[in-house]
């Protein structure tokens, strides 16, 4: 199933379900891995049975995913490029249909926030996608002393990570002048620069550290831009970036229904930002 395929088709599931299906995206594509295959073909059954409304055999499909996803981790040859970390980075994944066919190329701001040891990635899309993850900083973080540019950065990688196919055009907003600075020398080919004190030693869910895989993707990626935007400013899509990251470290020592609070406030931001792209 095509990535645009796949947009097209979640408004036919109910929003419990649609939620559902858009944690799953990351698994949608064509390789070699046969048990991203299975994955794929149960959801895309999800979705055919949803257009004749039969959202019981929908969510049984679904069900029958989310078991084949829920021991299926990124191989550590790298080779499984669709299969999510044990960390659980699909589960933070979201989609405010509502804005899902909205004209015009795409903007995403991303942001990171971190108190003592714990931190915060996020991003949102205007086209009604979000991400939110938690991180806690253990004994081995291989993060270093540059901890809020390198979170900056995570959660740009955070961000691109998330689509099937590599976007046509994409216009992402950061407010940190260092992250950008790194990520315009990346697209530019100067792949080894790496933020002081970050580790490059050798992950275990992961055949690369997360600033290596993304240092390396820019460079293949000319459709997306990078632009600075001021933070606590006011623009609706840093905004809510920023929120989201603080959400998602308070959750980690915090009990709240994640999910549905940040889906109101991105669908809220979005209103904001929406209304405004129409008046100018």
């Amino acid at each position: 199933m095509r990535a645009d395929e796949f947009t097209d088709a979640l408004p036919l599931l109910p929003d419990a379900l649609r939620d559902r299906a858009e944690a799953l995206r990351p698994y949608l594509t064509r390789n070699r891995c046969e048990r991203c295959r299975q994955i794929s073909d149960a959801v895309q059954l999800a979705l055919i049975v949803a257009r004749y409304d039969e959202f019981e055999s929908a969510a049984h499909q679904l069900e029958a995913a989310e078991a084949l996803a829920g021991g299926h981790d990124r191989l550590a040859s790298g080779t499984c490029r669709a299969g999510v970390r044990r960390d659980g980075s699909a589960r933070g994944r979201g989609l405010v249909a509502r804005w899902t066919h909205t004209t015009g190329d795409p903007v995403a701001a991303t942001d990171a926030s971190w108190k003592g040891r714990v931190g915060g990635i996020a991003y949102v899309v205007s086209d009604g996608h979000f991400g939110l993850r938690g991180r806690h900083a253990g004994r081995l973080d291989p993060t270093g002393p540059s901890r809020a540019l390198i979170n900056e950065l995570r959660a740009v990688e955070y961000l691109l990570s998330g689509f099937v196919t590599p976007p046509e055009r994409l216009t992402v907003l950061v407010d940190s002048l260092g992250a950008l600075s790194y990520l315009h020398r990346w697209q530019e080919g100067d792949t080894t620069a790496m933020p002081a004190g970050y580790s490059l030693r050798p992950r275990i869910h992961a055949a690369q550290p997360t600033l290596v895989r993304l240092a390396e993707l820019l460079p293949t990626l000319p459709g997306v831009t990078f632009q600075h935007v001021k933070g606590h400013a006011g623009h609706p899509l840093n905004e809510a970036a920023d929120a989201l990251s603080h959400m998602a470290r308070r959750r980690l020592t915090e009990q709240f229904d994640l999910h549905g609070r940040a889906k109101d406030l991105v669908n809220a931001f979005l209103r904001d930002w929406h209304t405004a792209s129409a008046a100018a």
